[in-house]
């Protein structure tokens, strides 16, 4: 039986005004974007966390405390990772402030000749030549400290949201542990009854893929700091075990983690000023790590259900450190795997509609 056309055009009317409060939801979300950095960072760790506290609570302890009990674990492994890192910075900033003479020495020996010849200048790498150089140049430099003091205080601004975001994401993270299975059921339950079942559907298929995407990582992540710390002490890299618990971590973040951790690992090899042998070793270590990673740990463990193209890992990476930041960029792959599932859903739609099959 054919509904009369005042109950379709109402069914449209409808169907358009939900469609425009959806798309106008999207943009208030996107300009909230700075704003929702701690309830993304809540949101994934709450969703990591929620397996452990569902287990706990399963033992017959209060919901209550199996989650105080969870995020604690959770702030203790954060501040055991803190005590690993913190002293290699401090270990290296030393070093480099009781080398700084021999560096002098040996730019004055290497470096001052080789930009003589090539390109005329001379300079000589000592205080007093420096203090010189700046008198002689004082416009320009002090151009340059003008922008480094405006940095400094753009950086300092962000170094504040970050600590506001960093002391309230536990608070949110809190709440969505212990209400979490009352969240999502309201979520369903306010989905179309048409459309239910297979958003369930998708969303199942999505849990899934995030779940195989998280402990794939996790594991490659704890196999890699693993192996980094082995093979730079092995390497006589000072500093190993922090440099690669570093990396490890670090290697969440596809290319930009291998990237940052390997900078480190040659800086540290270089304040050493023992000659080509420890930078060849870090980049000889850091090179088959990479290999290990991409052609046998992630493959096996993460493997390839996710199936993001590398030109959309990076695209990934832009779009969500542009939207969320930093905490954007780590969400960035699991996100995208999560809308890939959609799109799959999209893409079996349009390949069965009317439109595609003429």
């Amino acid at each position: 039986m054919t509904a009369p056309p005042d109950d379709q055009l109402s069914d449209r009317l409808q169907t358009a005004l939900w469609i425009a409060a959806g798309l106008a939801i999207l943009a208030l979300l996107y300009a909230l974007s700075p704003i929702l950095t701690p309830f993304l960072l809540a949101g994934i760790l709450a969703y990591i966390c929620n397996p452990v506290t569902d287990r706990v609570a399963g033992w017959g302890v209060p919901r209550v405390l199996a989650v105080v009990l969870v995020m604690l674990a959770l702030a203790a492994l954060g501040a055991g990772l803190v005590l690993i890192i913190l002293p290699l910075l401090y270990e290296e900033a030393a070093v480099l402030a009781a080398r700084a003479p021999e560096a002098m020495a040996l730019a004055n020996e290497k470096l001052a000749p080789w930009l003589r010849q090539n390109f005329g200048l001379k300079l000589r790498f000592d205080s007093a030549s420096l203090q010189k150089l700046a008198a002689g140049n004082w416009d320009t430099v002090q151009i340059i400290l003008e922008r480094i003091f405006s940095s400094l205080k753009i950086g300092g601004v962000a170094l504040v949201g970050l600590a506001v975001n960093l002391m309230l994401a536990p608070v949110v993270m809190f709440y969505l542990l212990l209400d979490w299975h009352g969240m999502t059921a309201r979520m369903a339950g306010v989905i179309p009854r048409p459309w239910h079942g297979k958003l369930i559907s998708v969303a199942r298929d999505i849990d899934a893929v995030l779940s195989q995407y998280l402990r794939g990582q996790i594991l490659v992540m704890a196999i890699l700091a693993a192996y980094y710390c082995l093979a730079l002490w092995l390497a006589d890299i000072p500093s190993s075990l922090s440099i690669g618990v570093f990396t490890g971590l670090l290697i969440f973040i596809p290319y930009l983690g291998f990237a940052t951790g390997m900078i480190l690992a040659l800086l540290v090899a270089t304040l050493q000023f023992a000659g080509w042998g420890p930078i060849i070793a870090v980049l000889v270590v850091y090179g088959i790590g990479q290999l290990l990673e991409s052609f046998i740990l992630t493959p096996f463990l993460v493997g390839e259900r996710i199936g993001l193209h590398p030109l959309a890992v990076i695209f990934a990476l832009m779009a969500f450190g542009q939207i969320f930041g930093f905490f954007g960029v780590l969400a960035a792959l699991p996100a995208s795997a999560a809308l890939l599932v959609g799109l799959r859903e999209v893409r079996a739609l349009y390949l069965a509609s009317r439109f595609y099959r003429g």
